[in-house]
């Protein structure tokens, strides 16, 4: 008895063969959907990268207590409750966050592990241009802010040592797998997870891939798509999604690569197989690039799956019902015959399996801090922060880490500690207040280049949801999610719903206050129709009340007025004002190219570019 669990990064269910898709090049995962059953409702839990790993250990939702981080001391782990279990756990991976500050405590939980260097701006190869710190050839949008520069300007050097495919991080960590299967195929009882990086950002692969998809594009190397809304023409729009396209085919030929061993060693009759995803990844659907910048749309939460389970005859089926990353945990552990543990909310796969039985009522997905959402296979429902502060918001943590750095000791002087939650083991936790998500973070700190050193932007820092408001969406008649209804008892029922599922994964009650919900008490359509209304009302503002302002422009106009520190707001203000009232003339309407108009007047030239990219994000409103 053996499990594999092969992983990619950043896959779109609706870019692979066996999910409808004609134009990418995946007979891989063709031939996979034959070997395996395909789940065709399975979402993402917590987002981005690391929280979704969190899950992957410990069979619960991360995002409503804390973002990016650590496994937790009280944790329970997948792969280390298999290796106490008598089942060798081992970890083959090229994803770089499990060696970040926010990740560092999950390959330790595998019996054993092995790290392939080189994704993304991974500092791992050392070429004089970063010694002189002269400049390297890189995408065009890699400089937002002086970090991300860096990221960019690392990864083109990496990419210098990739002197052919099988010099690449994908094809090493497929060859590091297939290694661990050539020595160990006949032994028993063990757990084997490849997970690959890719088809994650940057979309670097071989000519003989990009080959596969040739376009129009003459431009600079380009295949690193901004977090950000879609502002190319069409031509460079064409050319992101074919460097997407020519690494998932990348990924497919590794693939077909596994498969082979797999059918060479017959693992098929006594090995379970799970090929999964952390998330998806948008491509231009909704207007937008990547994730997390944006609401939790379809194409980010609604993934594939594939298992295979060798005790049932059930390959080449297909599978409705509603399951998530979080019944991955349980459905290993099932298989090994080991107990469950009660902290561990998701639940084993194999009735899905064996006939498609229902497990679930709900699915709950998000990013903290963000919107918190919910389906029940018939409507999605996104619920927004009320207030434009995104407050009260804290993490509750023992390993206070952010992503690529530690908590700072002003953080965590403002944090007291809160008592246990059910799953803490009677631990109580640190709850620190949390400034991020874009909606009550003070961004002028960025204009200082002698505290930029000390603090810089985390991935989850970058989106305000309150911008975008309550979202709902009959994903039976409109799968894409494209078109907002409006259907007071359809999301009233949906806002109980989620009222529900927050109770019951034991929900810190000021996530409740945070987006406009009472706890304990029903929600009705009455209620719905007063939150509606209060995000209907004008936002206040501190120049030109007068004039009317669109919601992008006020969320424009905040943004920027983050980024000037207190004392010269009052200033900054007389200018915007002054600027804004000469372009709007007569008609006295304000919109967000306005205001992103006068942002010379009042940020120095060398922050411009970094100040315009946030504002940007805040303005976008849909």
């Amino acid at each position: 008895m053996k499990a594999i669990m092969l992983m990619f990064d950043s896959l779109n269910r609706a870019l692979l063969d066996p999910y409808g898709c004609t134009w990418t090049k995946t007979p891989n995962f063709k031939r996979l959907a034959e070997k395996t059953i395909r789940f065709d409702n399975c979402y993402a839990g917590s987002l981005p990268c690391i929280p979704a790993r969190r899950e992957l250990h410990t069979g619960r939702y991360n995002f409503l207590h804390r973002s990016w981080g650590p496994l937790e001391p009280f944790d329970d782990s997948m792969p280390e409750l298999l290796r106490k279990n008598g089942v060798y756990s081992h970890l083959v991976t090229d994803h770089i966050h499990y060696f970040e500050d926010g990740g560092a405590t999950y390959h330790n939980r595998y019996s054993s592990w092995e790290i392939i260097r080189g994704q993304e701006g991974d500092h791992w190869k050392v070429t004089p241009e970063l010694l002189r710190n002269e400049a390297v050839p890189q995408n065009p949008e890699a400089v937002y802010f002086e970090s991300t520069g860096n990221l960019h300007k690392h990864d083109m050097v990496n990419r210098k040592f990739f002197t052919g495919e099988e010099k690449t991080p994908l094809a090493r960590t497929f060859t590091a797998g297939m290694e661990f299967m050539d020595l160990n195929h006949g032994e028993s009882r063990w757990f084997l997870q490849i997970e690959c990086f890719d088809p994650h950002e940057p979309f670097f692969s071989p000519e003989k891939y990009k080959s596969l998809y040739p376009d129009d594009y003459k431009g600079p190397l380009f295949d690193w798509p901004p977090y950000h809304h879609v502002t190319e023409d069409f031509t460079t729009v064409e050319h992101l999604r074919n460097s997407y396209a020519a690494l998932l085919s990348m990924c497919d030929t590794w693939l077909g690569k596994f498969l082979d061993k797999m059918d060479e060693y017959q693992l098929w009759n006594d090995t379970m197989l799970i090929v999964n995803t952390d998330h998806g990844y948008l491509l231009g659907e909704h207007g937008w690039w990547s994730k997390i910048v944006m609401p939790c749309y379809d194409e980010i939460v609604h993934i594939p799956l594939f298992i295979h389970d060798p005790r049932y005859a059930k390959d080449g089926e297909f599978r409705t019902g509603l399951v998530q990353t979080i019944d991955l945990p349980a459905t290993l552990l099932d298989y090994f015959n080991i107990t469950i543990p009660a902290n561990m909310q998701g639940k084993p796969l194999a009735p899905v399996i064996r006939d498609d039985m229902r497990i679930r009522d709900y699915a709950l997905f998000g990013i903290h801090g963000a919107h918190v959402n919910i389906t029940n296979g018939e409507y999605v429902y996104m619920k927004a922060p009320v207030s434009q502060d995104n407050s009260p918001l804290f993490e509750y943590t023992l390993m206070p880490a952010h992503m690529r750095r530690l908590f700072t000791t002003d953080d965590l002087q403002k944090a007291t500690l809160a008592e246990p939650f059910g799953f803490t083991r009677n631990c109580p936790v640190l709850k620190i207040p949390k400034k991020s998500n874009f909606g009550n973070a003070d961004f002028s700190f960025l204009l200082n280049d002698k505290q930029n050193s000390s603090r810089c932007i985390d991935n989850n820092d970058l989106l305000n949801a309150a911008n975008f408001g309550d979202k709902l969406f009959d994903i039976r008649n409109d799968p894409h999610e494209e078109k907002k209804l409006y259907d007071i008892a359809a999301e009233t029922c949906m806002a109980n719903l989620l009222m529900r599922a927050m109770r019951e994964n034991e929900a810190p009650d000021e996530q409740y206050k945070r987006i406009g919900l009472r706890k304990g008490h029903p929600v009705t359509e009455d209620d719905i129709r007063k939150i509606h209304e209060a995000a209907g009302k004008k936002q206040n503002l501190c120049i030109l009340e007068e004039y009317d302002w669109d919601r992008s422009a006020v969320n424009t106009y905040k943004a920027l007025l983050m980024f000037i520190p207190e004392s010269e707001r009052e200033m900054a203000n007389s200018r915007i004002a002054a600027a804004l009232t000469a372009v709007a003339g007569t008609e006295r309407k304000i919109d967000c190219v306005m205001v992103n108009s006068v942002v010379h007047l009042v940020i120095p030239e060398q922050y411009r570019a970094m100040v315009s990219y946030f504002i940007g994000l805040a303005g976008r409103v849909a």
